[in-house]
């Protein structure tokens, strides 16, 4: 029993190192792009590729965007979480933004959308909290989540499986099941690649499908290309009821009539040419036409229908609407000599004058008024506002600066002052306005290159510091630092030029060539450089340099004769 505890406690141990021993090797999403590697990567993208290229017969051109979001997967640095800055491995929950595809940690997603909606929610009153749901938005695309939206859970792409397993032969963070997700705009069809970061592609599946004017014969088409012009005239019968829409088959309502045509106006006593899809207009003509009353005339402008009773016929009241006349419409409402009463601009007092034409007067009443802010009163005509010189000490809702506007009520604006702290990037400063909590991500992206400058990597602000340069596949250009004319085909790369392994090919004395390698550029260490000061002082590293070495002797053997001549060996 004891052997057999001591063997699972052995077995339990080799696991847990293999297990971390391949989290250790594909942990990182910043590994070599060596060629193992390469072939590797193109094997797992076929793979989500297969079941999407067989509805297209090996067409694969649609998939170009989403290719580009799966590469950035593997490829060194690319994926960078904008909120810390930092790589995302693989073996890190994360998140991904359904707007922009954008991906985050999940830690810090959850912590961003809590900020985000205590810094909306902070300057409520407790009357109005909790009655609406506040959104948070994306760091990168701004677009909006609900408060209930918020990630909890790690999910793979297509939100399948949660805590997807890491495997190594499958795109990071992804569970290897088909994606059915819908597509956009929905078709009633579902993606097919396996579970893949980015958007979806466009729908590969064929239907049958006519042009937009229903003139053609239905053809098999693209589900993603359905909507198609058969190029001949629309036909369809405009608004206007007269013409026909001249334009080519297209999609949605006709243009308004382009055609230009003489309408009257409403009226009918003026005619113009007009666009024919606008027949209704108005001349700036009176009406003018007799009343009922056959004392007055109707001074609309241009109407259709009748014009209707005379507007001073019937019971009207005078100016203070308190007395009603029933008076022939040729002579006008007299005063009625009551107070006017009515309620002025002030909104609290009446108007003690007697009734009378015209707007009433502003108050001229004394009161004691109380200022904005609440702090002091004074005793002023009502029509007059009343302004402190006292500034208000409210810290704004930025939590830094105080709010300093003269006679404050109390609801300070937002602060005016710009932000300027660094953002997480070290290289820019905010440009917002000040606030609370977290600065957004710096937007700027910056290019990486390689010494030759040919292939560049876009890489968020701020990891240009430690992100490694991109493997080159360009041949390098540098000249040789030996004497060959040309140096040995070698990819871009920086620091020096590897050694040089041809053979040296230099004429020795005795004229055969030198036939070990090149020696232009041999590492020598260098001896008696430094002499130590004494017993106490550390020995230093020996020293390389690189020098020229001489040729070695000839090597070549030739037929030597004795020095009696006698023989030759």
């Amino acid at each position: 029993l004891s052997s057999q505890k001591k063997f699972d406690e052995i077995k339990k141990a080799n696991q847990a190192a293999a297990k971390k021993l391949v989290e250790d090797q594909f942990s990182s999403s910043s590994e070599d792009d060596d060629e193992d590697a390469e072939i590797k990567q193109g094997k797992i993208l076929a793979k989500t590729f297969t079941i999407y290229t067989s509805q297209t017969d090996g067409d694969a051109s649609e998939l170009e965007r989403t290719r580009q979001y799966m590469n950035e997967a593997f490829q060194s640095g690319a994926m960078t979480c904008l909120i810390c800055i930092a790589s995302v491995k693989r073996n890190q929950a994360v998140w991904s933004c359904c707007g922009c595809f954008c991906i985050f940690h999940l830690v810090c997603i959850q912590k961003w959308a809590k900020d985000s909606l205590f810094l909306v929610s902070s300057p409520l009153t407790d009357d109005d909290f909790g009655k609406k749901d506040y959104p948070w938005p994306c760091p990168k695309c701004r677009f909006e989540y609900k408060r209930s939206e918020t990630p909890s859970r790690y999910y793979c792409y297509c939100g399948k499986v949660e805590n997807p397993t890491l495997d190594p032969w499958l795109v990071p963070h992804s569970c290897g099941q088909i994606c059915e997700r819908e597509f956009k705009p929905p078709c009633g069809h579902k993606c097919l690649l396996l579970c893949h970061p980015g958007p979806c592609p466009p729908c590969p599946k064929m239907v049958t499908t006519t042009c937009h004017c229903k003139k053609a014969k239905p053809v098999p088409r693209r589900c993603s290309a359905k909507e198609w012009s058969c190029r001949l005239p629309c036909g369809r019968t405009l608004l206007c009821g007269q013409h026909a829409c001249e334009n080519s088959c297209h999609a949605g309502d006709c243009q308004p009539c382009p055609r230009v045509s003489k309408q009257r106006c409403i009226c009918g006593r003026q005619t113009a040419e007009r666009l024919c899809a606008s027949p209704q207009w108005q001349c700036d003509q009176v009406c003018g036409k007799p009343l009922p009353c056959g004392n007055h005339t109707c001074e609309q402008v241009c109407h259709a229908g009748p014009c209707g009773d005379c507007p001073r016929s019937g019971k009207r009241s005078c100016p203070c609407e308190k007395s009603k006349f029933t008076l022939p419409c040729t002579e006008d409402v007299p005063t009625c000599g009551d107070s006017c009463d009515k309620v002025l601009e002030c909104g609290i007092h009446k108007c003690s004058q007697r009734c009378h034409r015209g707007p009433c007067e502003i108050c001229r009443q004394e009161v004691e008024k109380q200022c904005r802010c609440g702090k002091h009163t004074k005793r002023m005509p009502c029509h007059k506002p009343y302004l402190c010189e006292t500034k208000c000490t409210k810290i704004r809702d930025c939590q830094k600066h105080q709010c300093r506007r003269k006679c404050c009520p109390g609801n300070c604006p937002p602060c005016d002052q710009v932000c300027g702290r660094t953002l997480g990037c070290r290289n820019h400063k905010c440009p917002s306005g000040c606030h609370r909590g977290s600065c957004n991500p710096c937007p700027e992206t910056v290019d990486v290159k390689c010494n030759c400058g040919k292939t560049v990597i876009k890489v968020p602000c701020g990891r240009e510091r430690t992100i490694k340069p991109p493997k080159c596949k360009q041949l390098c250009s540098r000249p040789p630092t030996c004497h060959h004319f040309t140096q040995e085909k070698h990819y871009c790369h920086f620091g020096r030029c590897p050694p040089c392994r041809q053979s040296c090919q230099k004429a020795l004395a005795c004229g055969h060539l030198c036939p070990v390698s090149c020696h232009d550029e041999a590492l020598v260490k260098q001896t008696g450089v430094h002499q130590s000061a004494g017993p106490w002082e550390q020995p230093s590293e020996p020293a390389f340099i690189r020098t020229a070495l001489p040729c070695p002797p000839c090597q070549v053997p030739i037929p030597v004769e004795c020095l009696g001549q006698h023989e030759v060996s």
